[in-house]
């Protein structure tokens, strides 16, 4: 037998024992020392951490454990630290009095797609442009002004929803209502956008159009695995990654297809404007010298509404 064949095994061996060991020392250090106070909470297994004591069911095992550690507690889930509040007394004194310093959040890979973290208001930091797109969204997208304006979109979708169920049932055709609601949400809001329908009823394009942002939906709020263990981001083991990336770049296909369209007719329109909708709003602002906001920010904030 070759010393080499004998060497690797052995070395193999002393690399497992040593990793092993590490672990343990890590996880052996006292609970709030070195990395600062910590709330009490269960002992993390080595590289999963209390992910097995979530259970099948995590809002019960989260409360369970918070019987024995209290209604502030801290958890390992893989590499996170992760502060979890069970009494409405500890929510009211985070909330309202150190509302500043827990108001950062963890990015997770899917929000990452597109740069979307960097540009969206629901990811950013309170910073600066978190406070210019806070500002422009308070002003507007969610102002009573642009509420009440609305008011006889929402009234012309809806007749015109009930005018397709009257047409099936002369016609004495099944209607999929989850459909034709989603039809219906769906230019709701493509009309208070952009002055367009983005859907028909019985068309392809709408189950398309739905398939792309449920899957843009759901990729943002599945669970991902390599949230919590960061080395497994390049490997993606559930595939979150890959679908998100095919997922928001349709939806930002559509959305610059509809920009592109607006900034040629503003160019070629004088005086009046296009349209009075808040696309026309928002690139009135980014053509403007009052913010730093550029139509890439549009994108990513109109893909915020939208989902």
């Amino acid at each position: 037998m070759s010393v080499a064949a004998v060497v690797s095994p052995v070395l193999c061996f002393v690399i497992i024992l040593t990793w092993f060991h590490i672990l343990k020392r890590l996880n052996s250090r006292p609970r709030g020392s070195a990395s600062g106070k910590l709330p009490p909470g269960p002992r993390p297994f080595p590289i999963i951490g209390n992910f097995l004591h979530l259970g099948q069911k995590p809002h019960q095992s989260l409360a369970e454990l918070a019987k024995t550690y209290g209604p502030l507690m801290h958890l390992k889930l893989g590499t996170v630290d992760t502060i979890v509040v069970s009494s409405p007394e500890m929510a009211k004194e985070i909330l309202h009095k150190h509302d500043q310093v827990c108001s950062g959040r963890a990015v997770p890979v899917t929000a990452q797609t597109l740069d979307h973290h960097k540009m969206s208001i629901a990811w950013l930091p309170a910073g600066k442009k978190w406070k210019v797109l806070r500002k422009i969204s308070k002003e507007h997208m969610f102002s009573i002004n642009r509420l009440d304006s609305s008011e006889g979109l929402r009234q012309e979708k809806l007749r015109k929803l009930l005018d397709y169920v009257h047409e099936c049932c002369l016609s004495r055709r099944v209607v999929d209502i989850g459909e034709a609601v989603f039809v219906t949400s769906i230019n709701l809001m493509s009309a208070t956008l952009f002055s367009v329908d983005f859907a028909g009823f019985d068309s392809g394009s709408a189950q398309e159009l739905k398939e792309t942002i449920i899957g843009v939906a759901k990729s943002v709020a599945a669970p991902n695995i390599a949230d919590y263990v960061p080395w497994l981001k390049m490997i993606d083991p559930q595939g979150i990654k890959r679908q998100s990336e095919f997922y928001f770049s349709k939806l930002f296909a559509v959305l610059e297809s509809v920009i592109s369209q607006r900034l040629q007719a503003r160019s070629t329109q004088f005086g009046s404007p296009v349209e009075e909708d808040l696309l026309e709003a928002l690139l009135d602002i980014s053509q403007g010298s009052d913010y730093d906001f550029s139509c890439s920010e549009i994108k990513h904030l109109l893909l915020f509404k939208m989902i």
